[in-house]
């Protein structure tokens, strides 16, 4: 059972947080709060008033509105035509649209521009949009799903402005994260579900992380710092002066001059704003796309133009940054999953031929050890929480024994004790050898797992930092652009331009 006997009660013109572990139902409620799941018993009162909603658009007429974890958007419109879609009726799409849009944007401080194209938008711009998007069709109670999940700290900081401002009119949030130390900084209330049931309430000033860590899970809170280094002299991955255009007229370098070793036992972490060229960096390196110039080597074997299939069975492992699109097929069960990138190698095949029950016995073995919520391995992916769906892509990938890791935000999506197992398999993985590329917007992760540090701007390498002194502050202002104290920068070619630009122009 999903949920029962669920009770959250939020507290008009306040932020109230839903924190549990992954699996435990929030989710569920979620869907049923918006419309988009009908529960079998309960109510659901508005107001004071009882409702039955059969759709969002139930839900919206209410004043309920929901800003999901995987944004809604579509890249090749303007921001105005974003949120007019679908609401036509309301202002029309001319002035009287453009009047309201920039109305709402001015009252909470959004910032919102009506004619930016989404696709030229950072990730906390298009979170923005969003926000306005649903205030638009009159919404007085967000929902918001992990709205912090891949904001830097600036952003994160300027977000919670945002929500004082939407509380201080008299809207009210109901706040889904995992990130415990944020949900007390911002929340006014807090309620923890576990497996279903609501197990408690909590008043921020009264707890501490720890304290609700246990609440949730039953545990203390982790943390992702390595006590030891493991680096050794031996280099297993090397990229020299990769560069990569974009595709068309402009031509314009995605990739520029990046230079890297990564040696056995040694976490390089990679900082920078979504965007940057995280993507098309992960991209080169698992083979999607192949560089217009420079060199990859994996363990002295040059694979630049290895197909991908070749790169995964010379041992690389990758963790995507989107588990929706390059990682699951979400209508297959689980076991076909677990055969995902790896469909010649073992248990999944024998031979030249795929081996089904192979393939069915080690994801058994997988949901058991990775703790994947699940009633069976004959599921669909879709049916999991986000949270299981990540722990089943961890699983697969470190069960294969990769050399050298791609690790996309790892633990994005995730609860506090899978965030904790996640850590200790690629800590264990490393002392074991393996190499690691980890990319995070979590700084707290990425300072703490990562051996050396390395920032990316506008798609090159521009700063350099040491994991023991430098600050998230700091490595979020070098990520945009800024100098800080702790951090080496790289010198740019003048011709390239000035990395006191703009976050906008960033992106």
């Amino acid at each position: 059972m999903a949920n029962h006997d669920i009770r959250l009660i939020v507290r008009k013109g306040t932020v109230h947080a839903l924190v549990g572990e992954n699996g435990a139902g929030k989710s569920t409620l979620m869907k049923i709060l918006y419309g988009m799941q009908k529960p079998d018993e309960g109510t659901i009162a508005v107001d004071g008033t009882r409702v039955s909603f059969s759709s969002p658009a139930d839900a919206i007429a209410r004043g309920i509105g929901m800003v999901h974890q995987h944004f809604m958007l579509a890249d090749q419109l303007t921001v105005l035509e974003n949120i007019v879609l679908g609401s036509e009726k309301l202002h029309g799409i001319g002035g009287a649209a453009r009047r309201k849009i920039a109305e709402i944007s001015e009252r909470y401080g959004l910032g919102v521009r009506p004619d930016a194209m989404v696709e030229d938008l950072g990730v906390a711009d298009r979170q923005r949009v969003e926000i306005l998007k649903v205030l638009y069709r009159g919404a007085t109670t967000l929902i918001l799903d992990e709205p912090t999940a891949v904001l830097v700290p600036q952003e994160v900081d300027a977000l919670f402005d945002n929500l004082r401002e939407l509380k201080s009119e008299g809207l009210s949030v109901i706040f889904i994260s995992h990130k415990l130390g944020e949900v007390l900084s911002v929340a006014d209330d807090i309620t923890v579900i576990r497996r279903g049931t609501t197990v408690g309430t909590a008043i921020p000033s009264e707890t501490t992380p720890r304290q609700l860590a246990e609440l949730m899970v039953g545990s203390e809170l982790p943390t992702p710092e390595t006590a030891e280094s493991t680096v050794t002299d031996r280099a297993m991955i090397e990229v020299d002066k990769l560069k990569l255009l974009a595709d068309g007229e402009s031509g314009r370098a995605l990739l520029d001059d990046i230079s890297f070793t990564i040696h056995e036992g040694e976490v390089l972490g990679l900082a920078g704003v979504e965007g940057n060229g995280q993507t098309e960096l992960i991209d080169a390196l698992i083979g999607l796309k192949h560089a217009d110039s420079g060199v990859i080597r994996m363990a002295g074997e040059d694979i630049t133009d290895l197909a991908t299939r070749h790169r995964r069975e010379q041992g690389i492992g990758y963790i995507p940054e989107d588990r929706h699109r390059h990682g699951l097929l979400l209508e297959s069960p689980l076991w076909e999953n677990r055969i995902l990138g790896h469909v010649t190698e073992r248990p999944n095949a024998k031979g030249f031929w795929l081996d089904p029950k192979g393939a069915q016995a080690d994801t058994r073995r997988i949901v058991e050890q990775y703790d994947v919520r699940t009633p069976g391995i004959d599921v669909t992916a879709a049916s999991l929480s986000g949270g299981n769906q990540q722990k089943l892509i961890v699983g697969r990938e470190m069960s294969h024994k990769p050399r050298f890791l791609i690790a996309a935000h790892p633990t994005r999506g995730v609860d506090v004790g899978a965030q904790a197992q996640i850590w200790d398999q690629i800590r264990e993985a490393r002392r074991e050898g393996l190499a690691v590329l980890l990319i995070s917007a979590d700084l707290d992760e990425l300072i703490g797992l990562s051996d050396t540090l390395r920032v990316i701007y506008r798609g090159r390498l521009v700063a350099d930092a040491d994991p023991a002194t430098v600050t998230p502050e700091e490595l979020g202002s070098a990520m945009t652009g800024a100098a800080s104290g702790h951090l080496e920068h790289v010198e740019e070619d003048p011709e390239e331009g000035s990395a006191d630009a703009s976050e906008d122009e960033a992106r």
